[in-house]
């Protein structure tokens, strides 16, 4: 049984967070942030399918692939590290060899993570300085992960924080995440960076196979523009610190601990899309009675990944015809005469579509469901037993305004 506590990255035993103003693109706010645990990890990553891939992405990669654990990661915001060239990626090393240094761990145990604007080098002066300032600011309360969460900010507007407890073998064990990302968001995955933390002992090739299995329906089933960023990263690190007999096997215990990544993986994941540049709603799509798990996934991200329907969805406006239009050019064979469409939030359930045509509903009702927090599409394919949800968020005026001036 999963218990959520108020907590952050720091909930679990032996991790600690903190953040510093090094000045790297902001004047007047933090902008790098530490994760350390006081033991060793064993790690597992997940990182963007984009082709053109940040330099902090390679050397997670290396370190999460290559070498036998992680300890610590320094991430900054302001500029992505992005189409940096060898350049880049040395900053990287340089970036680990201080955090080794004041840390008094190995540099091959230290992860990087960027996020900001792409092709700018860092200036890894204050980089450097930064990585000092973060060794001594750190610290294992709430508030140290609270103050991180917020440091990795770009265009968020809010901090993103998880924790969940859980029990494997008779021992209480936690874990606790954060991340950020608000545009370039689209999977798989988005710009966003994820740090996901826990004192439960598992094998690293299960800890692998529990991230890489859950990515599927929670990171990649966001988006908010349509862009696959150079950036994504997601991080899980393991310290055993719980004292729990070791997850080995796939028994119970790695079910019960598949449960809590999950919870955590997708409560972050909606809270990415619920924060999406300029919105005012987090719009899910959830397909029902598809023919396959993966048509099911198609169908709902071609929903909420349409422009026009984005659109209908901030102006309150049940145009139901353009989610018909957008499962239909989804790739996915179906028969349209088959569809049922319902429109759900806090203010109630509507079904605006039957054998695909208008069911002649409330257009008054329809706009109340619309003009909540949280809207719901869900569509019936009427096609086989197999669904699944995509999340995303309204398609605004301020999101224009937003990346019309991104790097000024």
């Amino acid at each position: 049984m999963l218990n959520r506590i108020e907590a952050g990255v720091t909930a679990p035993l032996g991790f600690e967070a903190g953040c510093a103003a090094a000045g790297i693109k902001y004047k007047d706010r933090t902008d790098m942030a530490i994760v350390y645990s006081k033991r060793p990890c064993v790690a597992a990553g997940a990182f963007t399918t984009n082709v053109v891939k940040a330099a902090p992405v390679l050397w997670d990669k290396h370190i999460v692939e290559d070498c036998e654990n992680l300890q610590a990661v320094i991430i900054n915001a302001g500029i992505a590290n992005a189409c940096t060239g060898e350049e880049g990626y040395g900053y990287c090393k340089q970036t680990a060899d201080a955090a080794a240094k004041v840390l008094n761990i190995p540099a091959d145990a230290v992860g990087v993570a960027s996020t900001g604007v792409i092709g700018m080098q860092l200036p890894i002066d204050r980089i450097v300085n930064g990585v000092s300032l973060l060794a001594a600011a750190k610290g294992e309360s709430y508030d140290d992960g609270h103050k991180a969460a917020r440091a990795i900010m770009t265009t968020d507007t809010k901090a993103k924080e998880v924790a969940v407890e859980f029990n494997i073998g008779g021992t209480k064990c936690t874990m606790g995440g954060m991340c950020k990302g608000a545009g370039m968001i689209h999977p798989n995955m988005c710009t966003m960076l994820c740090f996901i933390t826990t004192d439960a002992a598992i094998d690293k090739a299960l800890l692998t196979k529990a991230l890489k299995n859950d990515v599927v329906d929670t990171f990649n089933m966001i988006s908010v523009d349509g862009d696959t960023s150079t950036n994504d990263t997601v991080l899980l690190m393991a310290n055993a610190m719980a004292g729990n007999p070791v997850i080995c096997e796939e028994n119970e215990d790695y079910k019960t601990f598949c449960e809590a990544l999950h919870y955590c993986m997708l409560t972050l994941s909606k809270m990415i899309a619920g924060d999406g540049e300029g919105c005012t709603c987090l719009f899910e799509c959830t397909v029902v009675n598809a023919d396959t798990k993966q048509n099911a996934r198609t169908l709902a991200k071609s929903v909420i990944t349409s422009s026009l329907t984005k659109a209908a969805i901030f102006g309150h406006d049940a145009n139901w015809g353009r989610i018909l239009c957008a499962l239909g050019y989804s790739g996915v064979d179906f028969d349209p005469y088959k569809v049922d469409i319902y429109f759900k939030s806090a203010a109630g359930e509507l079904q605006i579509v039957k054998d695909g045509v208008s069911t002649g509903y409330s257009e008054d009702l329809a706009t109340e469901i619309l003009s909540q927090e949280h809207v719901t599409a869900v569509c019936d394919m009427h096609n086989g037993n197999e669904q699944a949800t995509a999340f995303g968020c309204d398609l605004t005026y301020e999101y224009v305004k937003i990346n019309g001036d991104y790097r000024s």
